[in-house]
């Protein structure tokens, strides 16, 4: 592990193949958890992490780290994937057409949506992505998931599990404190992490059991200039040399503020979101992506303080390898 390169201007550019491989055989928890394992680096959150997590709350103030879920959303089409769909299904009007047409004149509304799981804040479960014919933990990927779904890490296993103490890492205003915000295609090392904890001081030390949230500020910039390529275009995200920080550091999850989490266009002359394939599938690490941390950022630069209780349940949504959210970071 120790001689694969954490500086992202030394990856062989040319060799995607061989620099992914490397990672992911480095970084496997395959088994760590046992062989019937669904929720992998989540293990690393226990009772004691949640009770000294609870313990950050002081006054109770909750930012929702949620974008909204609407038609005017980011996505564009892309695999599918398209912006919210709601349909009211009973309203007020009917109502109105006839308010005694049900006992005693009670009335009421009812609505739908339709939507991809992973069409604004979201997890990626761990049946999302995978690697060379391998779903995680060493598992045939046709064999896990199929038309039924996820029959061994669908979403639902992760219910009860995240609720942990969260950090904030706002590499926007640590590296452009001018701006507040990563340029599109940057690359944030390891180095750059570790750079902002110690900037950011102690209360965003990052270890075993923490939810990591890593500010870029480009979910800023779009909503001033307008969505254009946010859903898979260039963006700023996390280098596939941040794989050993990853894995060292035993946090139970990442989230970041932009569509695809690592850093795009992706660090190799062909590729395709490396990073994904080497933390999912081979680290068991949930990933979360489009998450709004605007607000907690402000809240956090204002208070001094970068660690808070953090609630983000997926949906329990059989068989699913997504799931939207609405996590809630309590001080």
């Amino acid at each position: 592990m120790s001689s694969l390169s954490e500086a992202p201007g030394e990856l062989d550019r040319v060799d995607a193949a061989g620099e992914v491989a490397a990672r992911a055989e480095a970084f496997r928890n395959w088994g760590r958890w046992g062989e019937d394992d669904a929720i992998g680096t989540l293990n690393f959150i226990d009772a004691a992490k949640r009770v000294a997590a609870a313990a950050l709350v002081v006054d109770g103030e909750t930012v929702s780290l949620a974008q909204s879920f609407d038609e005017d959303g980011p996505q564009r089409g892309w695999k599918k994937r398209n912006n919210p769909v709601h349909t009211m299904t009973g309203t007020g009007l009917d109502h109105a057409r006839d308010p005694y047409a049900q006992p005693h004149g009670i009335g009421g509304a009812d609505d739908m949506i339709v939507m991809p799981l992973q069409c604004s804040t979201q997890w990626d479960g761990l049946g999302h992505i995978f690697d060379r014919g391998f779903a995680y933990n060493g598992r045939p990927a046709g064999e896990v998931v199929t038309t039924q779904g996820d029959s061994a890490t669908g979403i639902e296993n992760a219910a009860e599990a995240i609720v942990s103490r969260g950090v904030l890492l706002d590499m926007g205003r640590h590296l452009r404190p001018e701006t507040g915000e990563l340029e599109d295609g940057y690359a944030i090392s390891a180095a750059d992490l570790d750079d902002c904890i110690a900037a950011q001081g102690a209360t965003s030390a990052v270890g075993r059991g923490d939810v990591l949230l890593v500010r870029t500020g480009q979910l800023a910039r779009v909503r001033r200039d307008g969505w254009r390529e946010y859903a898979g275009g260039a963006a700023p995200g996390l280098s596939l040399t941040t794989a050993a920080w990853l894995h060292r550091s035993e946090i139970a999850a990442i989230a970041t503020d932009t569509w695809g989490f690592e850093v795009r266009p992706n660090e190799f002359d062909v590729s395709f979101q490396p990073l994904h394939q080497v933390v999912i599938p081979n680290m068991g690490l949930t990933v979360g992506e489009m998450w709004d941390l605007e607000r907690l950022a402000d809240e956090c630069a204002a208070r001094g303080r970068y660690e808070f209780l953090l609630s983000a349940p997926p949906l329990p949504i059989t068989g699913a390898v997504g799931s939207p959210i609405n996590p809630i970071a309590v001080f």
